[in-house]
């Protein structure tokens, strides 16, 4: 969808120094590109220069495999929706009048526009017949910034531009309004080119990722691929020593299961139960009731304390449980947060769907950061290998007790 071939930007004032200097890359239609990198590396030039806000220098780049240069400049902006850091909303307009914009501009008549911004304020959680007539001024920071994401969409444009469109928001809004557009990114599948300063915020987004240096395109690629395998120690140290705790909220607890033998159910003798038990990570299982779903977990402990047929009261609470869906790095932090060495999966439904552990989730984040040394010059740190530490237990030893 978007071409950068060879491209370059000098500014008069700095002529001896390119702000971008012969960048090349391809970013495929329904992707989000994060352009990534210190301040004053060439990422926003080079945002600007697909709209022409800022003329390249030389190179060209190629829209839908047109050439930009042949566009007539506001056309061409008409074309590409484009959200800015301070939302630049129009304070006299209101918001159905900001949303609207474009489409008028384009000729649409006023019942299409009226639709399409009911519609658009309803993708991006607002209620039309709450904010239609409101005023810039009368929004929170994150309500303005959905309304400029809108307004972005107004004209359906196949190409959206985002300069640091969330770096003003309180990390709160932020995280909401960031999982917000990500949802109606992958809905609408729109080509969107995004421009941070947050490491964070790049790994949680992106498709792909390109990180500048001086103007240069240090390395393009997908976030799994830059926190596994950075290509320079600038790279690495950019993304961070962190990179593996990085990368495990790339990856989902469905993708750490183990262990799915490991369960009891209603009726189940004490003999088979002491079977499913052998065959867990630390030696308990999960009790499913009818509908497949965890209600509690036994211990070997706790087998010796019931009758011999099992029944749901008398399973042990689980503390928590996770989705498949959640990311590594929260489940992890989850587990430091209760003092445990594993949790029950469960699936969309709330059916039991596997175990993921501690120790599982340590060797992905370690298996992680394998080919981690590809650049020149870096050093292999050897990993000392597991001592076989006893787990973390479940609860305390006062739980069985009943306290």
């Amino acid at each position: 969808m978007i071409n950068l071939q060879h491209l370059t930007k000098r500014f008069e004032s700095r002529q001896a120094q390119a702000v971008v200097d012969d960048v090349s890359m391809d970013i495929e239609e329904g992707e989000l590109c994060v352009l990534l990198g210190p301040s004053g590396c060439g990422k926003t030039t080079t945002l600007k220069m697909i709209n022409r806000l800022v003329q390249p220098t030389s190179g060209r780049i190629l829209i839908g495999g047109e050439d930009t240069s042949s566009f007539d400049v506001v056309e061409l902006r008409r074309r590409i929706g484009y959200v800015i850091q301070q939302v630049g909303l129009f304070p006299n307009m209101t918001v159905e009048q900001n949303i609207g914009l474009v489409p008028q501009m384009l000729g649409w008549d006023k019942r299409k526009i009226r639709r399409r911004t009911e519609e658009l304020l309803e993708l991006v959680a607002l209620d039309p017949a709450m904010y239609l007539g409101c005023y810039p001024r009368d929004l929170s920071g994150g309500q303005q910034q959905r309304v400029g994401v809108a307004r972005a969409l107004a004209a359906d444009p196949p190409v959206m531009l985002m300069d640091e469109p969330f770096g003003a928001i309180d990390p709160i809004n932020r995280t909401s309004i960031q999982d917000e557009f990500r949802k109606i990114q992958r809905r609408l599948k729109k080509t969107v080119v995004f421009v941070s300063h947050d490491i964070d915020e790049a790994m949680k987004m992106a498709d792909k990722v390109a990180i500048f240096r001086n103007g240069k395109l240090e390395q393009f690629a997908g976030p799994d691929e830059l926190l596994a395998r950075p290509a320079t120690p600038f790279i690495a140290d950019f993304v961070g020593a962190d990179r593996a705790l990085k990368r495990l909220r790339l990856l989902r607890a469905g993708a750490a299961l183990v262990a799915l033998e490991a369960i009891v159910r209603p009726g189940d003798s004490k003999g088979a139960a002491r079977a499913a038990l052998a065959l867990h990570p630390h030696g308990e299982a999960v009790f499913i009731d009818i509908n497949g779903k965890p209600a509690g977990y036994f211990t070997a402990s706790r087998l010796d304390a019931v009758p011999e047929r099992l029944e749901a009261s008398m399973a042990l609470s689980l503390p928590a449980t996770v989705r498949a869906d959640d990311d590594l790095r929260s489940v992890m932090s989850m587990m430091l947060a209760h003092g445990v060495s594993w949790f029950a999966v469960v699936d969309e439904a709330g059916r039991f769907a596997g175990y993921v552990t501690h120790a599982g989730i340590a060797e992905m984040a370690r298996a992680s950061c394998a080919g981690g040394a590809a650049f020149a010059g870096a050093v292999d740190v050897p990993v000392a290998p597991e001592r076989g530490l006893d787990p973390v237990p479940l609860v305390n030893s006062r739980a069985e007790e009943g306290v």
